[in-house]
């Protein structure tokens, strides 16, 4: 009788338990609705624009710098200088997530989403007005480089704060699907930069290389005033506000982040870095192999890419919803099976230089086998670590795996082509062995069920549960 008490008991305390954590967490229900909808649609089309700033300049990388800024090298060595200056941007990020981390968990996600957003648009219309290597020798190298380190750093600390926003507005169980939707806005980046890109690209090779290459850089100054407009109509994230009220706000994060949660840390980097490399040796480093290595029309990749793109934004929503259903971990690690056992077959496709094959090769790489480890990814880093570090940690942790990754896969894969002797073989075993530590790594991230327990334990304090 005793034990039948008990157990009742103990199922009132747990249902009341996770009313609480619902209560606190959403407040009011529809203030709560309206405002996760707005920052999670925000986060997307404002995300969107700094990764077409971000893309456009990888795809410029590829096809247009070589000429344009190394014309004295020869066209590999050429590729692979102005892969080189893509890199910046990667090492730009780190100090990104340290220096907007910081002031994102000290003064706020909104504040600094506005700030990274004209750091992005700004060097992006910069570079469409930089002179080139024939007009000022290799000043315009360092001009363009020091503008896409710029560019690194905004990228560095938006994404931190734009799925925070989306993440921390969201309800309990939903916050897998909100989560992933400025993760989907790297396909608008992605298909609009293309886009721009391709279209340009139609130009006579004179004038493209004249003055046709910098209308898509130019073009950022609209995007950035849509932006800018859409990101100030979203409220401050609810969580970083209940930090504001109990004053729980640390001195300086990212000091905290290092010294208290090293192993979320590097669990992050090593899990990530896969995914990272894989994105940009399909997007980025794909568009070069295929043009120069195998004569393949750009116009054809291009457009691979953009439909690629389209599907990013249909797949990574839906991946986000299942990863609500079935956990972000679980979803997160079968992607990294996925792109282990894809790799191979990707190359060999591209390889038989066949239409609907390389189309079908690019499409599943950038479309599918990469929203299966990008849609979770917001909701399952960000609830590595607690609200008054958690801009700095994911935003240090991911962006340190964008250098492991997506800085340094362009250059390693073409530096491993020339090794190679032209064959991919080289690069394949690079991105496989990337993915087995990635597996290994994503075992020791918090799953999803030992996330909610310890958030309801935490809701009430043990002496109040006993009585």
């Amino acid at each position: 009788m005793w034990k039948r008490h008990e157990e009742y008991v103990e199922k009132n305390l747990a249902f009341n338990r996770r009313k609480f954590v619902m209560q606190t967490t959403q407040g009011n229900s529809k203030p709560q609705k309206s405002s996760h909808r707005l920052a999670g649609i925000s986060s997307m089309v404002g995300t969107t624009i700094e990764w077409y700033d971000f893309f456009i300049y990888g795809a410029a990388a590829a096809l247009i710098f070589n000429k344009l800024f190394f014309p004295d090298l020869d066209p590999l060595t050429g590729v692979l200088a102005a892969f080189a200056t893509y890199a910046v941007g990667f090492i730009g990020r780190p100090l990104g997530g340290i220096v907007f981390g910081h002031f994102g968990d000290k003064v706020g996600r909104k504040s600094m989403l506005l700030l990274t957003l004209m750091l992005m648009g700004i060097p992006t219309v910069l570079i469409g007005l930089l002179p080139t290597f024939e007009t000022i020798g290799y000043w315009a190298t360092v001009c363009l480089i020091i503008l896409r380190f710029i560019q690194g750093m905004a990228m560095g600390g938006e994404w931190g704060g734009a799925v925070l926003m989306a993440v921390e507005h969201a309800p309990e169980g939903k916050k897998g699907f909100w989560g992933s939707l400025p993760q989907a806005s790297t396909g608008g980046g992605l298909l609009l930069a293309s886009l721009a890109l391709g279209l340009v690209s139609l130009l006579p090779e004179k004038d493209l290389f004249t003055w046709g290459w910098r209308l898509p850089f130019l073009a950022s100054i609209i995007l950035l005033a849509v932006g800018w407009y859409i990101r100030t109509k979203v409220p401050e994230s609810p969580d970083f506000e209940k930090v504001k009220e109990k004053s729980a706000e640390i001195k300086l994060p990212a000091v905290q982040v290092f010294k208290n949660h090293p192993k979320e840390l590097i669990t992050i980097i090593l899990s990530r870095a896969a995914e990272n490399a894989w994105f940009y040796l399909a997007s980025t480093f794909a568009l070069a192999y295929t043009t120069t290595q195998l004569n393949i029309p750009r116009q054809d990749i291009l457009f691979a890419t953009m439909c690629g793109a389209c599907a990013i934004m249909v797949m990574t929503p839906l991946c986000g919803h299942l990863s609500d259903k079935v956990g972000q971990r679980r979803m997160f690690r079968f992607g990294l099976c996925v792109l282990a056992l894809y790799c191979y077959p990707f190359f060999a496709m591209l390889n038989t230089k066949d239409p609907v094959l390389v189309w079908t090769a690019i499409v599943l790489a950038i479309g599918v086998v990469f929203p299966l480890m990008y849609a979770p990814q917001a909701q399952l880093f960000a609830r590595q670590f607690p609200a008054e570090i958690r801009y700095s940690g994911i935003s240090i942790s991911v962006q340190f795996a964008g250098i492991l990754g997506g800085g340094l896969a362009p250059l390693i894969a073409t530096k491993l082509l020339s090794v190679g002797g032209g064959s991919p073989t080289l690069i394949i075993v690079y991105i496989v062995s990337f993915a087995i530590v990635a597996i290994i790594a994503s075992s020791f991230l918090k799953p999803d069920h030992d996330v909610e327990n310890v958030d309801q334990a935490k809701a009430f304090n043990p002496k109040e549960i006993k009585s």
